[in-house]
Formats: C-alpha cells, sequence, structure tokens
C-alpha cells in the first residue's frame, strides 16, 4: 500500500512539472515527494510517447573527523590561513612516504558496520593518477580495487505528499567505502585572470560512500543523504557539515523508457546542500526528458548545479574515457584488519584495528533512537524524526521532560511549535539557545500547576528568549501573568464580554456554539492571559444558559 501510494506521488509530481514546463522553457525544478524504491515512472510530454524512468545514484565524500590528515601528521583545521596547514607529504616533495592514521580507518570500518556493509579484513590502496593544480602529486591515493568495505544498505524514510503523518521506508544499496585523499583547493580569482591554490586540504582524509542507482528523484536522493548525514554524526566518524565541505555529494542521474536499458547519464559534482540536491537532480532529469522528447541526444558530461538559477550547467564532457592509470600504491602495504577470530594470541591489541571490539561499541543509530523515543515517551513517528534532525534537539526535549511535571507528549508540542520557531527564526541551533531546556521545564511547571495560562506561558516564552537571565517566575509576577483565583472576578469579566457582545450571545442561543470560543478568546483578551479557558468555559455555558 505505502509503496503504491509512493508511486502516485512520484507520478503527480512530475505530471506537475510537466505541464510547468509545456509552454517551452524549462521548467523549475520540481520537488517529487515520493516515489517507488527503484525507479519512478515519469509522464511524458503532450507527444503521447511511452513514460520515462528515472535513475539516481550517489557518490559520496565525507571528511573523516580526525586531527590529523589521512597519510600525514599535518592539522585538519576549516578556515585555517590559507597553506599554513601543509606537510612535506602534503606539497608531493620527493623523498616523503605516506603514514596511514589509525583514527582513519577506524571510522571507515564504523560507518561500514553501520551501513551493514561486509569489512574487507583485507584492503588496498591504490593510486588514481590526475593533473590537478591543487594535486601537487599528480595522482590521489585511493581504494580502487578492493576497499575497506563492500555490500551494505542504508535505509531511510520520506514523506508521501509532503505529510509528516504518511511516511514510508525505503533502502538503497551501498556498493562500497572506500578511504582516499582529499585534494587542494583551487581559488579561482576572474578580476585579476588568476587562480590561487590552498593547500590545506590536500590529503585530508576521505570516506567515499558509492550508492548503488536505486533512487528516482530528488527527494529520495536528499532523504538518503540526510540519513546517511546524521548516522555519521551519530558516529562521530564525520562532523558532515555541508557549509563546510565535509559532505559533498555528485549525483549521477539518466532516464530510460520501461523496459529498456538505462540511457546515458551525467554526473552533477559537488552539491554541497541536502536542499540543493533535490533541486539539482529533479533539475536534471526533467532536462533529460525534455531533451529527448525533442528528438535530442543525452551526452556523457559532468555538470554543476547552479543554485543562483536553479539549474544544471556544463563543465566537461566525458565521451573520452579518462584514463586514470590505476595503479597499486607502492609506499603502503595491504590494511590487514582482524576480528576476534583472526587476532593473533600475542599481538598487541593497540597496534591492530579490531573490527569486534569497533562493533561492541556502535552507538544507537538514529533509526533506533527515533524508536526509543516514541516508545518510551508516547509521542507520534514523525515528531521522533524532528527532533533527531535538529542537532541536540532530542538531548533536549529528554532534558525537559525529566524535570518537569508535564506529560512528555504536551512538551513535545512547546518544543516543536515554540522553542523551534524561535530557532527557525533567529538561525540559531539548539545549543545556543537563550532559552535552557531547566528554564523551558521550570515554566511548563508553572503551566501545569495552573498558575498561569497558556497564552501567558508565551509571553513569558517570549521574555525568557530575551536573555536578560530572568527566570519564568520572576517574569511572571512582573508582568502579572498569574492565573486569577478569584471566581466573582472572573465571572464580572465573563458577563462584561456577555454585555458588550449581543450578536454572538444571540448566535450561541440559536445553537451556533463554535460562536462561544470567540467570546472566551474576549475574555483571555480582558484578562491579559490571565484567565483559565476551561474555566472561562464553563463560566459562559453558565450564564448563557439561563
Amino acid at each position: 500500500m505505502a509503496a503504491a501510494a509512493a508511486a502516485r506521488g512520484c507520478e503527480r509530481v512530475w505530471r506537475r512539472a510537466w505541464r510547468r514546463g509545456a509552454a517551452g522553457a524549462l521548467p523549475a525544478p520540481a520537488r517529487a515527494v515520493a516515489c517507488n524504491a527503484r525507479g519512478g515512472a515519469a509522464p511524458a510530454g503532450e507527444s503521447g510517447l511511452a513514460s520515462w524512468v528515472p535513475v539516481v545514484g550517489l557518490e559520496i565524500h565525507a571528511q573523516i573527523s580526525s586531527n590529523s590528515k589521512l597519510f600525514s601528521g599535518s592539522q585538519v583545521q576549516f578556515a585555517a590561513p590559507p597553506n599554513s596547514l601543509v606537510s612535506f607529504f602534503d606539497a608531493s616533495l620527493p623523498g616523503t612516504l605516506p603514514v596511514l592514521n589509525r583514527r582513519c580507518v577506524e571510522a571507515a570500518v564504523m560507518t561500514g558496520l553501520a551501513l551493514n556493509c561486509s569489512i574487507n579484513k583485507k584492503s588496498l590502496f591504490d593510486r588514481k593518477h590526475y593533473f590537478y593544480a591543487d594535486l601537487p602529486a599528480g595522482y590521489q591515493i585511493t581504494q580502487q580495487r578492493v576497499p575497506i568495505a563492500v555490500n551494505g544498505s542504508l535505509s531511510y524514510s520520506l514523506c508521501i505528499d509532503n505529510k509528516m503523518s504518511q511516511m514510508v521506508t525505503k533502502t538503497v544499496r551501498i556498493k562500497q567505502i572506500q578511504l582516499e585523499q582529499d585534494s587542494g583547493k583551487s581559488l579561482h580569482d576572474d578580476a585579476r585572470s588568476q587562480t590561487l591554490v590552498d593547500l590545506n586540504r590536500a590529503g585530508v582524509g576521505l570516506m567515499e560512500v558509492v550508492m548503488e542507482p536505486d533512487m528516482c528523484c530528488g527527494e529520495e536522493a536528499a532523504a538518503a543523504v540526510r540519513e546517511l548525514q546524521l548516522i555519521l554524526q551519530t558516529l562521530g566518524s564525520s562532523q558532515a557539515v555541508m557549509a563546510e565541505g565535509q559532505l559533498r555529494v555528485d549525483a549521477n542521474v539518466s532516464v530510460h523508457h520501461p523496459g529498456e536499458p538505462y540511457g546515458v547519464r551525467t554526473e552533477v559534482k559537488n552539491i554541497n546542500s541536502v536542499r540543493f540536491l533535490a533541486k539539482a537532480v529533479d533539475y536534471e532529469i526533467q532536462r533529460q526528458i525534455e531533451e529527448l522528447e525533442n528528438g535530442g541526444t543525452i551526452l556523457n558530461e559532468t555538470r554543476a548545479f547552479d543554485s543562483k538559477l536553479g539549474c544544471t550547467i556544463p563543465m566537461r564532457d566525458k565521451e573520452g574515457k579518462q584514463d586514470y592509470r590505476f595503479m597499486p600504491e607502492p609506499n603502503l602495504a595491504p590494511l590487514i584488519l582482524y576480528d576476534a577470530k583472526s587476532l593473533p594470541v600475542n599481538m598487541n591489541h593497540q597496534q591492530v584495528v579490531n573490527i569486534d571490539w569497533i562493533r561492541e561499541r556502535l552507538p544507537d543509530l538514529p533509526s533506533v533512537k527515533r524508536a526509543k523515543l516514541v516508545e518510551l515517551y508516547g509521542i507520534l513517528p514523525e515528531h521522533s524524526f524532528t527532533l533527531l534532525n535538529e542537532d541536540g534537539l532530542a538531548e533536549y526535549f529528554e532534558n525537559v521532560v525529566k524535570q518537569t511535571q508535564m506529560k512528555p507528549k504536551k512538551v513535545i508540542g512547546w518544543i516543536l511549535n515554540d522553542l523551534l520557531s524561535y530557532l527557525k527564526q533567529h538561525a540559531l541551533p539548539v545549543k545556543d539557545s537563550p532559552v535552557s531546556s531547566f528554564l523551558l521545564a521550570d515554566l511548563l511547571n508553572l503551566l501545569e500547576r495552573r498558575e498561569i495560562s497558556s497564552s501567558a506561558a508565551k509571553q513569558v516564552l517570549g521574555e525568557l528568549w530575551k536573555g536578560e537571565g530572568k527566570t519564568p517566575l520572576e517574569i511572571v509576577k512582573e508582568k502579572k501573568l498569574e492565573l486569577i483565583q478569584d471566581q466573582k472576578e472572573l465571572e464580572q469579566v465573563c458577563q462584561e464580554v456577555i454585555d458588550r457582545q449581543e450578536d454572538e450571545v444571540m448566535a450561541i442561543k440559536a445553537g451556533n456554539q463554535k460562536v462561544l470560543n470567540r467570546l472566551i478568546g474576549l475574555v483571555q483578551r480582558a484578562t491579559r492571559g490571565r484567565s483559565n479557558p476551561v474555566l472561562v468555559k464553563q463560566i459562559l455555558e453558565k450564564k448563557l444558559s439561563k
């Protein structure tokens, strides 16, 4: 049922996209919110030809979270002064030799295990030859023949028709994970017609995660990358901050008719945002469909996504297959890993990487954390996704729950609807929130003890956000936001509202009970949020029944 609904969702998206583009120009990128797991059919244009099947595969480069580079002792630091973190080996000076970083190996093994991969106990390093100004050696050390991990899978979830309450789980196969060096960075100065080279990044350890072409639209690709990003951050194997280039995505896209071989693919390089990935893939699918519908051909080329224009642009063609002249890396021995069974008795444990030792210490992955949040606190599954998607929000939620008397189902509303709204409005991460979990719990306790109303609590939250160091109780007393405890005073306010709203009173007595909510709101306004809505409703109903 879910897969069928997902396939229908994908088809609707592509049909809308085609209609928008029927006038001639390429359509704006369509956000395909759901597609079937192994390729969804996109409708053809007005020509009535058979539908198209988009195919998407990803290659993801994740920068390993390590203090030093993959084969040298140079420090790894974002935004350091240019060429300030370059060793002799990074600059490829003659006579320098690589020394493998143990931390990078352990991070790759950990990632492979989390992605259900088979870990190769023996993997090999290769030289991949190509020339760039920011690649001093003229080759990259990688793992082409025998990578460190193979044959894994990644499960991810996405919404059907943009409804968080309707989610479908899909799986993409992981072909391999390989260790390799990053290149330096070329900085192009068009004004002076020159290119500057910064080698700080040269030699930084990368994990390349190669996904099989099991996806069919931008939303699937984006969901898979977001789940991978959460896994890497949970493991600590990569910080995976896309804005800092720690997670870069290459998308391979093609289209074909059902039952026919895959079409010619294009590669969209170096996408550094999940949102841009979805747009780039959907645009490229639509571009290829329109090109083929108009009798054109698809070139096997590398393209880039221009986020300002919202389209992909050609970089270089790949028709003549580049010869990378792969060869074994002569300066590195095969990488040998052990498990509990193969570990020699007299071997020093500090000098080897033990796969089983790493497996035993894997933390709970995001999918497990979500299930635990739902089970422990009774929240909705879609709420668990939001908690995990925002860094530190799940921990914040749990800390509030521990310190308040309010039920978790109510707490989640305050965090997702109110706190998260403030955070997004001010573009702040959870860790920089001026409202700590302790302060929010203190505020919710006042609300739960019925010392303040819900509207008053929202006012207090707004004051807490100013970060003036006041407690919720101090703000309540200062602003005189305590609930009115005197029933006679409350009855008097209710009567005054009834006397001023003759039309509403007549409508209620005629049977329109929905108008009662307006009177409750007017009482709340008259008391500046200091009245209990439940009590106000009882008083109004009693007075109007006479």
